[in-house]
């Protein structure tokens, strides 16, 4: 039997995304983001929802872009700082040591040592609540290279991205493989027809 745990923001997994932005004075800026994910296959778009009060609400807002750096398990330590912390008062980049790398397609920043980079475009934002859904164009993904398999396709074991736990209020990184998608359910498809 399934227990009520009434209207609440959980769904699992949950994301860890790593925003950049810059402000005003070109200064880079990133913060960590659980609300979020693909939202549009053509064109790519990605969604995520920050709330108005964030520094980097302002810097999308003003620059028209940002990026999505997804960390890796050995990453997750910075990601939950950057959650912690404001840009307004803090310089996350020169704080943690790691090396904010500019755009040559949006005018944000990426973070160089996470291996797997979104670059948007502001296409829209809609006023939700507390939250602004904030929907970038994807205009591209970069990825390093050790992250990919024999085939050249990226191989999520080799990212070892991670997500959040909004309830537990913690990290958990990936088990296992499972099976391979459009295979792992042929047999109950067969037995439909």
């Amino acid at each position: 039997m399934k227990k009520s745990l009434g209207a609440k923001t959980m769904i699992y997994p949950t994301p860890v995304l790593i925003v950049g932005t810059y402000d005003a004075e070109d200064k880079p800026n990133v913060m960590a983001v659980a609300w979020g994910g693909i939202c549009c296959s053509s064109p790519p778009c990605v969604a995520i929802a920050l709330r108005k009060a964030t520094y980097t609400y302002g810097n999308i807002m003003q620059q028209g872009g940002f990026t999505i750096s997804i960390p890796s398990e050995k990453h997750a330590r910075y990601a939950d700082y950057f959650g912690m912390v404001s840009g307004k008062s803090v310089d996350k980049f020169a704080a943690t040591g790691l090396t904010p790398v500019r755009s040559a397609l949006v005018n944000a920043p990426y973070i160089d040592e996470f291996p797997f980079v979104l670059e948007c475009r502001l296409l829209q934002h809609i006023e939700i609540g507390l939250h602004t859904q904030f929907i970038g164009e994807i205009v591209d993904v970069k990825a390093e290279e050790v992250i990919f398999d024999e085939n050249g396709r990226l191989d999520i074991e080799k990212l070892k991205p991670f997500s959040y736990a909004p309830e537990a209020n913690a990290y958990y990184g990936m088990d296992k493989f499972l099976g391979e998608a459009y295979s792992i359910g042929q047999d109950i498809q067969k037995k439909l027809k």
